[in-house]
């Protein structure tokens, strides 16, 4: 039987995640071997580390937040939405850190205009992105201060489209899913904009980012619900209520196509939740990786 929830908060969410997205237009129980601070705990010192991941010709830039511990600790890896970077999530990585759980936050290639990783945005795809991130997950794993049976993937927005198709090739490497206002609905835009392959530009200037044809042609018979959904670890879903680019019925969708998946609806948030809420949205977040760190 399918295990599914939705939580209406009355108070407002989020730390501001700027980056739009794709439409018309991211007291527990341990292991012996891995540690996390318990609830309203929090480490004394954070370090942050910048990494340089090879991934074929390419090289993926990111930024690994580290709780101070003696021992492994969970981590979680955040993938950041269209034209947005890894200082997105500072915010979140912070506190997670602070929980005692690593964050590791990266550039996607060529997926924007502040990216720091190489590749070029006409090359970018949600399908490169998702072989970015795959890079990213096989790279993390070997670190010494992570637990490798305790890793959760995060994504805001076009990044978590890219994190849930992630988890659906990688699942038995991920712990669970968190996403923000994922942006499930960017396949049927752009099939609702250009209705035939003939139709799609060589080259488009959306939203400050110069895409290739590749990046269309790619999504025009890709049907998200299709390929999501056999990802059986669980998965907390927030999204706002008066999100103008990605509509509530996809996180609603969403959640009833997953087996353990739990939606948080947020009233008053939009497409990149409020400071105010964002503080709350994190904090869902951490209890959520807490609770399933077992």
């Amino acid at each position: 039987m399918k295990k599914r929830s939705i939580f209406l908060i009355a108070s407002c969410v989020m730390l501001a995640c700027s980056v739009p997205v794709f439409a018309e237009e991211g007291g527990t129980e341990m292991t012996s071997e891995s540690t996390v601070i318990e609830a309203n705990q929090e480490v004394s010192s954070i370090q942050t580390e910048e990494i340089r991941i090879p991934n074929g010709e390419k090289e993926i830039f990111g930024v690994l937040y580290k709780p101070e511990t003696d021992g492994k600790c969970p981590v979680v890896i955040l993938s950041h939405g269209y034209n947005g970077s890894n200082a997105d999530f500072v915010g979140e990585c912070e506190y997670f850190a602070s929980m005692g759980i690593a964050a590791f936050a990266y550039d996607f290639c060529g997926g924007s205009v502040n990216s720091k990783s190489s590749g070029e945005s006409t090359d970018m795809t949600v399908f490169t992105e998702k072989e970015d991130l795959k890079a990213v997950l096989d790279y993390i794993r070997t670190l010494e201060i992570v637990d490798p049976e305790q890793i959760f993937l995060f994504g805001g927005s076009q990044g978590g489209l890219v994190t849930a198709l992630t988890a659906e090739e990688r699942a038995e490497d991920v712990k669970g899913l968190v996403l923000y206002f994922p942006a499930f609905n960017i396949p049927d835009d752009w099939r609702n904009t250009y209705p035939t392959v003939e139709e799609i530009p060589e080259t488009l200037e959306f939203w400050g980012l110069n895409l290739g044809k590749e990046f269309f042609v790619s999504l025009h018979d890709f049907e998200t619900f299709e390929n999501i959904g056999t990802f059986h670890e669980n998965v907390l879903i927030i999204h706002g209520d008066e999100d103008a680019i990605v509509p509530l019925s996809y996180a609603i969708k969403a959640q009833e196509t997953y087996e353990n998946a739990e939606l948080v609806i947020l009233p008053g948030e939009g497409h990149g939740f409020s400071e105010e809420g964002g503080v709350e949205a994190r904090e869902l977040a951490g209890r959520f990786i807490q609770k399933n760190c077992r």
